[in-house]
């Protein structure tokens, strides 16, 4: 009788929870949300874009060139010069060839500017460059 007492007593560990499993779905979730996760670069400023009832949703990933009220120039959320607009966009033309370029232009930003930007962005070999408009219904 007294070896079943022993043999009771000294199997009554407390109970382990193991959590390695929960770490290792965790762990495959976070990996998960990482690669599915699309980034989208913006152009670092706001810009009050101007109205068209004839603008049309993009669905693409497009690359972005932002052009402030003052005329600055930004790509990336970096302020850049109009001249080496050609250089950034055949970067990124080189990594996405498919990819669209979006000229991001604040509704007062200088007529000359825009033209500029988008003359650059046909000479870095973009083959679709359009405006940003935002729709008259304010969407």
């Amino acid at each position: 009788m007294i070896r079943v007492r022993d043999s009771l007593r000294r199997n009554s560990s407390t109970p382990e929870v193991n959590i390695s499993p929960l770490i290792d779905l965790v762990f495959l979730l976070l990996i998960f949300f990482m690669v599915t996760t699309s980034f989208v670069k913006e152009t670092g400023i706001d810009i009050n874009r101007p109205q068209a009832e004839t603008s049309v949703v993009s669905k693409k990933n497009a690359i972005l060139v932002g052009i402030a009220e003052d005329g600055s120039v930004h790509y990336d959320g970096k302020p850049i010069d109009v001249r080496s607009v050609r250089l950034h966009i055949a970067r990124a033309v080189a990594d996405k060839p498919d990819a669209d370029v979006v000229v991001i232009a604040d509704k007062a930003c200088p007529t000359g500017t825009l033209i500029r930007v988008m003359d650059q962005c046909r000479l870095a070999g973009a083959s679709r460059v359009s405006v940003a408009t935002q729709n008259k219904g304010g969407a």
